[in-house]
């Protein structure tokens, strides 16, 4: 896959890669948060970003549609990262309350607690789930 850089406002680039839709791309996902982070020198916020970036891509691998979804991890601020993860379903995600023993249904509940805000971004052609992290210091 193809790494792609875009200046943003911040003055740091954004990375983003195009990746299959399948769960190994959950690797190649948190490969990229791991590498954006350290060009930052933000490596303090890599796992939980990695951790946030693993579960929005598990959620789009088992809820998109189409063939492939995109990662992107911007800079918005001196000490903060989004992760976001764009697919072509419409469908929006729902936090929801497992039961006891259910082992499914606990990602947009890590996903908040990790993340300062989260978020989705309707689109005519599908949707982007974003997580803001912050780092301290």
């Amino acid at each position: 896959m193809t790494v792609t850089t875009t200046s943003r406002p911040t003055g740091h680039p954004g990375y983003s890669e195009t990746l299959p839709r399948r769960p190994q791309s959950a690797a190649d996902a948190r490969r990229l948060v791991r590498v954006a982070s350290a060009a930052w020198g933000l490596n303090d916020l890599a796992a939980d970003a990695s951790l946030v970036v693993s579960e929005l891509v598990a959620n789009a691998v088992r809820h998109a549609r189409r063939e492939s979804i995109r990662v992107v991890v911007e800079r918005t601020a001196v000490r903060a990262v989004r992760v976001a993860v764009a697919d072509f379903s419409r469908a929006l995600p729902v936090p929801c309350a497992p039961g006891e023993g259910e082992e499914d249904g606990r990602g947009l509940l890590l996903v908040a607690a990790v993340a300062s805000r989260w978020g989705v971004d309707e689109r005519r052609w599908g949707k982007v789930v974003w997580a803001d992290l912050e780092g301290h210091g």
